[in-house]
This record gives structure tokens, C-alpha cells and sequence, in this order.
């Protein structure tokens, strides 16, 4: 199987600081984020309650995200489509000394519009070189929710499993997920 082309008009921005994210950006971060996680995606924020979910959920986080926003330390990737948000994450360096040199991946989603299309495998390799040859990263993790098959997206990206917690997610009763730790050296 061939991975799929990018969607024509694919265009991918960096914010990174707080005034970057104008309140109409905010807006459609939480327009995705909650289509996104109403639809089973794995993309739930400490503090907010399990699907479904409200933007009025979600806006406390989306705020912190783009406050938080810094051009050393947070960048918030952003693809649009036509014009249209067809997905985002959320790009960090480490914040402790001893790993001042790795960054974290958070929130990565793809619009349910836009799924399919190329549009998160374009961010993944658009987050790899702006945390390389901006950030001077050396390496990036992430966690994912296993049951959705996104550890293979990652792993087509050059993502390595370096980790699993058995039954560390619940995501309701009787139904235990692990949180897949993965890693990908720049």
C-alpha cells in the first residue's frame, strides 16, 4: 500500500507565541478538537470530561495551550486546507535540563473532514524538521491510546514503541487501553 498524497492546498503554519493565535485560530482549534474527540479520537486533555465533549470543555486547555506558547520552548503546528483547519499539534521542548534536548509531541489530530488524506503524515514530517532545524531537537516522544491502530500511522512515520502501560487508559468501564510510548531520533 502506497501512503496517500497530501491534499492539494495543504498549507501548514507555525504559531509561536501567544499573539499568533488570534481568537480566530483558538476558535477553530476547538472546532477540530471537539469533532475530533466526539468521534473517538484519543486526544482528551487533563481536566476534561470523556465524550461527548463542548468547545466550553475544551477552551480552558486551548488557552493554556496558546498562552503557554513560546519560540524556544512550545509551537503549534497548524494545516489548513483551502483555508479550512484540517488539523494540528502541539510541538514542546522538554522542560527539565537532563532533557532539554528531546520535545514532545501533544494533541495530534486530523480534522474527521480531512482523515485519509495525507494531512497528519504531512504535519508529522513538518513537526520532525521545525523541531530539528529550529528547535535543535535530537529526539521527540509521544504517547498514544492503543485500539486505534495509531501506533501504525506513527510507525510509517518512523516512530519507534519504546514502551507500553498495560490498562493505563480507561476509557470506560471495562474497557482498558495501554498508553504506547513512542520515540523518533531527529
Amino acid at each position: 500500500m502506497t501512503a496517500p498524497e497530501t491534499v492539494p492546498g495543504t498549507v501548514i503554519a507555525q504559531h509561536s507565541r501567544p499573539h499568533d493565535a488570534t481568537a480566530a485560530v483558538r476558535q477553530n482549534l476547538l472546532a477540530c478538537w471537539t469533532a475530533v474527540v466526539n468521534a473517538g479520537g484519543a486526544v482528551v486533555p487533563m481536566g476534561c470530561p470523556l465524550p461527548p465533549v463542548t468547545p466550553a470543555a475544551l477552551r480552558p486547555a486551548v488557552e493554556r495551550i496558546t498562552r503557554e506558547l513560546s519560540p524556544d520552548h512550545s509551537r503549534l503546528l497548524v494545516a489548513t486546507v483551502d483555508g479550512a483547519l484540517a488539523g494540528w499539534l502541539l510541538l514542546r521542548r522538554e522542560a527539565h535540563p537532563l532533557a532539554a534536548h528531546c520535545g514532545v509531541l501533544n494533541h495530534v489530530q486530523t480534522d474527521v473532514r480531512f482523515r485519509g488524506r495525507g494531512v497528519g503524515a504531512a504535519m508529522m514530517r513538518h513537526a520532525r524538521s521545525v523541531a530539528r532545524d529550529e528547535m535543535g531537537l535530537e529526539r521527540l516522544q509521544l504517547a498514544v491510546r492503543s485500539g486505534l491502530g495509531l501506533e501504525e500511522f506513527y510507525r510509517k512515520a518512523g516512530w519507534t514503541e519504546v514502551g507500553r502501560w498495560p490498562g493505563a487508559l480507561r476509557v470506560a468501564p471495562g474497557d482498558d487501553r495501554d498508553e504506547i510510548l513512542m520515540s523518533l531520533t531527529l
